[in-house]
């Protein structure tokens, strides 16, 4: 964990603090890292789901995320560990998928990644529901969750491919950047 990660559960009874910022809301606050971040997770089709098992474990999955109404969301097929998952403790991470390191070793083409994480808020309407899967998603039951966020971070390289920069953003501290060599 990065050392300056803000816990997501730290003093709150049932893991989080309520309602959190959509991603229109984070759009609107931090509008040139959301398209950092939307580019990021559009450059990989599948990205890494951390959800809670039940006794607490981490659980990770395969995702899809889908741009709708404005904001972020993810579907599950009905019954899915990760949708049990998140009907039990809503609390995820997100992380963008990563371009392969060069074959040296070094970073090559990586071009940075993204990292999202807040609450899955499921919407069971059934008009909604059907606006987000789209024409094109699964036949029968879905779960249909819009991600609201807690924190959002970028990793990437500085200029000069020698250290790496990272961007973080929270509801109560905004944006702020940490460069490492």
């Amino acid at each position: 964990m990065i050392a300056f990660d803000v816990p997501l559960d730290a003093g709150v009874p049932g893991g989080h603090r309520g309602r959190m910022p959509s991603w229109s809301v984070f759009a609107a606050a931090a509008p040139e890292l959301a398209a950092e971040v939307r580019m990021r997770l559009d450059a990989h089709v599948h990205k890494t789901l951390a959800t809670l098992r039940r006794d607490g474990a981490p659980r990770i999955s395969g995702t899809e995320t889908a741009w709708r109404e404005d904001d972020l969301w993810i579907g599950s097929m009905w019954q899915a560990r990760k949708a049990l998952d998140l009907r039990r403790d809503p609390r995820f991470a997100l992380h963008s998928g990563s371009d392969d390191p060069a074959p040296d070793g070094g970073a090559g083409g990586w071009t940075g990644d993204a990292k999202l994480a807040g609450v899955a808020v499921e919407v069971e309407d059934p008009e909604t529901v059907a606006r987000v899967v789209g024409p094109d998603g699964p036949p029968g039951p879905a779960h249909v969750f819009r991600l609201d966020l807690r924190e959002v971070s970028t990793v990437r390289l500085n200029d000069a491919r020698d250290g790496i920069v990272v961007t973080v953003w929270t509801p109560e501290g905004g944006v702020r950047t940490v460069a490492r060599k």
